[in-house]
């Protein structure tokens, strides 16, 4: 009869959890480096584009609707421009314009709701009513409604993308501000004799920032998509200017005979997209689910 040591048996359970843990830890390192990845290789089409093709954007390089090959990776478009590099070159439109709009958001709804929780009142209620109004308008709706307002173009779609955002980031910003307020180590400021600004300024608004600005890289992608979709929609960068929604528009009426045209910037646009959602899940404190 064969009698098990409990010794052998916690090492077992211990060892099968301690590979458990590496493992979920490799996962996690993983799923937080080939995002960041992606994101900085975008980032630097969008710098530097001219490092990563030798090809021009807007000049016919072979013959029309090549496939992807050796040469041309993502293949030719329909007037013989290589697409790996309007696809490179357009990353300067669609990255630059989003970072306008999530800088457009952050600023205008980071100040809104900072006076909302920390003025409150009938400020509070007011800009929060605002704010309620923005939210209940579709966010394509309003995005295009500005673009109309301010003309086609690169900058207008990304000032129009980041209005839209203002209300998510005010919420977010007040509901900060206010659960700051209240806490001990600002009491104590004020009653060190801190003058009202003084206090927003050094301690309310640094301790509300961190979920602003997890909130800013998950705007991020977003923003990229809705300026992609205002550019498939006819209201971004005016042709030949690469920019990705553009591309996916012209390659549309050839996605039986050149899948390559739409497939390929749109799989670009979504792991873009994906990656930045995932780097934003990493700010929060996503890698321990």
């Amino acid at each position: 009869m064969t009698v098990s040591s409990p010794v052998a048996d916690r090492d077992v359970v211990t060892g099968t959890g301690t590979g458990r843990i590496r493992w979920r830890d490799l996962r996690s390192r993983v799923g937080f480096v080939v995002p960041a990845l992606v994101v900085v290789i975008a980032l630097l089409w969008a710098v530097f584009p001219g490092l990563f093709t030798t090809q021009s954007p807007t000049e016919t390089a072979a013959l029309a609707l090549q496939p992807p090959s050796a040469e041309h990776w993502f293949g030719t478009d329909a007037t013989g421009r290589d697409l790996y590099a309007r696809v490179v070159y357009g990353a300067s439109q669609s990255i630059i314009g989003a970072l306008i709009a999530v800088l457009v958001g952050l600023v205008v709804g980071t100040a809104v709701g900072l006076a909302a929780g920390a003025i409150r009142g009938a400020v509070d209620e007011t800009l929060m009513r605002i704010v309620d109004v923005l939210l209940a308008i579709p966010a394509l709706l309003l995005s295009l409604a500005v673009v109309i307002l301010l003309g086609f173009g690169t900058t207008s779609a990304a000032i129009a993308v980041g209005v839209t955002s203002i209300a998510v980031f005010a919420r977010l910003a007040r509901s900060r501000v206010v659960s700051v307020r209240v806490t001990d180590f600002v009491e104590a400021a004020y009653g060190s004799g801190g003058t009202f600004f003084g206090v927003l300024w050094r301690h309310i608004l640094p301790n509300s920032l961190t979920p602003v600005i997890a909130l800013a890289a998950l705007q991020f992608g977003s923003a990229i998509l809705q300026i992609s979709t205002l550019g498939f929609l006819g209201y971004g960068a005016p042709p030949p200017t690469p920019e990705w929604g553009l591309l996916i528009a012209e390659g549309r009426n050839y996605v039986a005979t050149a899948w390559w045209l739409t497939v390929l910037p749109g799989l670009v646009v979504v792991a873009v997209v994906l990656s930045t959602n995932r780097l934003s899940q990493a700010l929060r404190g996503g890698d321990a689910a």
